[in-house]
């Protein structure tokens, strides 16, 4: 088990707010599924509305969305979903927003309805500060806030919603606008043009980054949400200083079966490299050296001769017959070679 604000949670996956959180139902299915919390898709007063089509594949495991907040009203929530989770003792983070003028009006409601946590979102970051000042006021129960990815200056919002009472942050939203264009009707893959926004794997870079800039300067927890599509992603987000990852994307794609696995994967990996528990790699590279010192080694018995390493090579400094030859006077040393060897053989130490 694992501790979350005081709760008890079977996973540290937290699943983000999205189509899989539509309802009470979903979460359930969620929930067997080992996930740790759901965050339900975002409550406002009225019922969105979303164009058609909202979602589509993009490239490289990732999706561009143009999906609004939650297809049920308000009182739908508080009268029948959060009602029927607090029933089946399933704790839940209640997301809602967009604005001080909302989510005054809902707060009290959701949390007596049963939502064990609030999260606070907007897509305009001078609305959050209002907002958990406004809500804090209001309920006993501990606020998240999710911030924005596209943000003046992520570190200080982070630090001034630390200071004025977040429990927690999620660390961050899908990116955009974003848009692709079916290149069979020149239109929009959207039913939108330019209202996209894109998930999954392409973004994890620009969200591992928001991640370890954000964890230097606050000490309430993380939520890395954003881009995790493998164990591996997990483990890079919470060594970047996430105390739990959230996805979306990934069970979205691939199914719900995907989260027990993940976390038995994550277990797994932190048995098979002799950490104790996951509190031994959150925050990890904090405390390393920023100044990296060490060089490439070759080793011949894992090369399979597939010349990856030549070919990306933009000095033509490598090459690879029986041996691999390297012309020093012509290397930069900028390690792309050795990140795209798929048999290690090429390894910076």
């Amino acid at each position: 088990m694992y501790d979350f604000l005081g709760s008890k949670i079977q996973s540290p996956i937290i699943i983000g707010s999205g189509p899989l959180t539509y309802s009470a139902e979903g979460i359930k299915k969620l929930h067997k599924n080992k996930a740790g919390l759901c965050v339900t898709k975002t409550i406002k007063l009225e019922a969105a509305i979303n164009p058609i089509p909202h979602m589509q594949m993009s490239e490289n495991k990732s999706l561009i969305n143009d999906e609004l907040w939650s297809d049920y009203t308000y009182e739908t929530w508080i009268n029948k979903e959060l009602p029927e989770l607090k029933k089946s003792k399933i704790p839940v983070i209640a997301s809602c927003g967009h604005s001080v003028e909302e989510t005054s009006l809902m707060v009290e409601g959701l949390e007596k309805a049963g939502a064990t946590f609030l999260e606070l979102v907007s897509y305009n970051e001078e609305d959050l500060l209002p907002m958990l000042i406004d809500t804090k006021k209001r309920v006993n129960i501990p606020i998240i806030v999710k911030l924005p990815s596209r943000v003046k200056n992520m570190v200080e919002l982070a630090k001034t919603l630390e200071k004025n009472g977040a429990d927690a942050l999620t660390i961050s939203d899908s990116i955009g606008p974003a848009m692709r264009v079916n290149i069979e009707t020149g239109l929009s893959t959207l039913g939108n043009i330019s209202k996209g926004w894109l998930t999954g794997e392409a973004i994890l870079p620009f969200n591992i980054n928001n991640i370890y800039e954000v964890r230097k300067n606050i000490n309430i927890p993380i939520i890395g949400l954003g881009g995790i599509m493998s164990y591996k992603n997990a483990i890079e987000v919470f060594m970047a200083g996430a105390n739990y990852v959230g996805v979306c994307t990934y069970p979205i794609i691939y199914g719900e079966k995907v989260i027990g696995k993940l976390s038995d994967q994550i277990e797994k990996w932190l048995t098979d490299n002799n950490y104790k528990s996951l509190e031994d790699i959150i925050g990890l590279i904090h405390k390393k050296s920023e100044s990296i010192v060490g060089e490439f080694k070759y080793n011949k018995d894992k090369c399979i001769k597939c010349k990856k390493c030549e070919i990306v090579c933009a000095y033509d400094a490598r090459r690879i017959s029986e041996d691999m030859y390297l012309d020093n006077s012509k290397c930069r040393k900028c390690g792309l070679c050795s990140s795209i060897c798929p048999t290690r053989a090429l390894e910076f130490y």
